[in-house]
C-alpha cells in the first residue's frame, strides 16, 4: 500500500464527514477535509511515520507525493508533520528551498504557508549566507505568500532577529493593501516587541505614515504606553497551532479548526 496509502486509510477510518464540511467552510478551502482534529492528525502521523526508516531522497519524495497528490487537506498537514520530524532534520538544507518554494506557492493559504515559514526560518538560522539573500528576493516576489514568508520567517528568533533583514523585507511591502501582507508586517513587529518594545515603538513612530492601520495595531498590541511614558509588556493571548502550540509559531490570531 505504501506510506501514502497507509496514511489515507488511517485518516479515512477516523473521518468525521459533518466536521469535515464545517472545517472546509471555515478555511475557505477548495480541497475537502477528512474532518480530523489536529491532535488526531498527529496521532495518525506518528502511527504511520515513526517506525519507518527513510533515506533523505525517500523523505523528500514522500513529502512531495503527499502534498502534490493530496485528496484531503489533512494530507498536506501530514506532509508538514513529516517535513518537521526531528529524525529527518539532518536531511533538510538549503538544497530543499525549491521544494519549500513549491509548497508555499501551491499551499497559498495561511494554515499551510505559516508553518512552512517556520521551516524556512530554521534554515535561515542555520544557513544565513544561503537563505538571507533568497529571503531578500522573496520580499519583492509577485507571489504574496513568498513575500509573507520573507517577513515572518524570523518569528522565533527573539534577540537573534536580523533587524536589517526584517526591515528590508518589510520595506517593499509597506504599500501593499493585501490583508495577509499587512497582517504579516504587524505580526513580525509584534513578535519582536517581546524582545525590544522600545525598538518596535520607534520603528512604528518613524514609519507611521506608511504603515497600514492594521500593521500598526498588530505591532503595538503587546506594548502599553502608560501616562508616565514607560513601556510595559502585556501578556499575549493563548494561541494554538497546526504543528506547535508555541506563541511564536502561530498565525496572527487565526486558529485552525480543532
Amino acid at each position: 500500500m505504501g506510506l501514502v496509502g497507509q496514511l489515507r486509510a488511517a485518516m479515512a477510518a477516523a473521518a468525521d464527514p459533518e466536521r469535515a464540511a464545517d472545517m472546509q467552510a471555515y478555511m475557505k478551502s477548495t480541497m475537502p477535509y477528512y474532518g480530523l482534529r489536529l491532535p488526531q492528525v498527529r496521532v495518525v502521523c506518528r502511527q504511520v511515520f515513526e517506525g519507518e526508516s527513510m533515506t533523505c531522497a525517500e523523505w523528500r519524495q514522500t513529502i512531495l507525493d503527499l502534498w502534490r497528490g493530496a485528496l484531503r487537506r489533512e494530507e498536506r498537514y501530514a506532509a508538514q508533520y513529516l517535513l518537521r520530524m526531528k529524525r529527518h532534520q539532518a536531511c533538510l538544507g538549503p538544497r530543499d528551498m525549491p521544494m519549500l518554494e513549491e509548497l508555499v506557492v501551491s499551499g497559498a493559504w495561511w494554515d499551510l504557508v505559516d508553518e512552512l515559514a517556520m521551516v524556512v526560518g530554521d534554515l535561515l538560522a542555520k544557513h544565513p549566507r544561503e537563505i538571507r539573500p533568497l529571503m531578500r528576493r522573496w520580499s519583492t516576489d509577485p507571489n504574496l505568500w513568498k513575500r509573507r514568508v520573507s517577513i515572518i520567517c524570523q518569528l522565533r528568533f527573539k534577540a537573534k532577529t536580523d533587524l536589517d533583514l526584517l526591515y528590508a523585507n518589510i520595506e517593499p511591502n509597506l504599500a501593499d493593501r493585501d490583508f495577509f501582507i499587512r497582517k504579516a508586517i504587524g505580526w513580525a513587529l509584534r513578535q519582536y516587541a517581546w524582545t525590544d518594545p522600545k525598538e518596535v515603538e520607534r520603528y512604528v513612530r518613524e514609519h507611521e505614515d506608511r504603515l497600514s492601520g492594521l500593521s500598526k495595531r498588530e505591532a503595538l498590541k503587546n506594548i502599553a504606553s502608560p501616562p508616565a511614558g514607560k513601556l510595559a509588556r502585556r501578556r499575549a493571548p493563548g494561541l494554538t497551532g497546526a504543528a506547535s502550540p508555541s506563541r511564536s509559531a502561530r498565525p496572527d490570531g487565526d486558529r485552525l479548526p480543532s
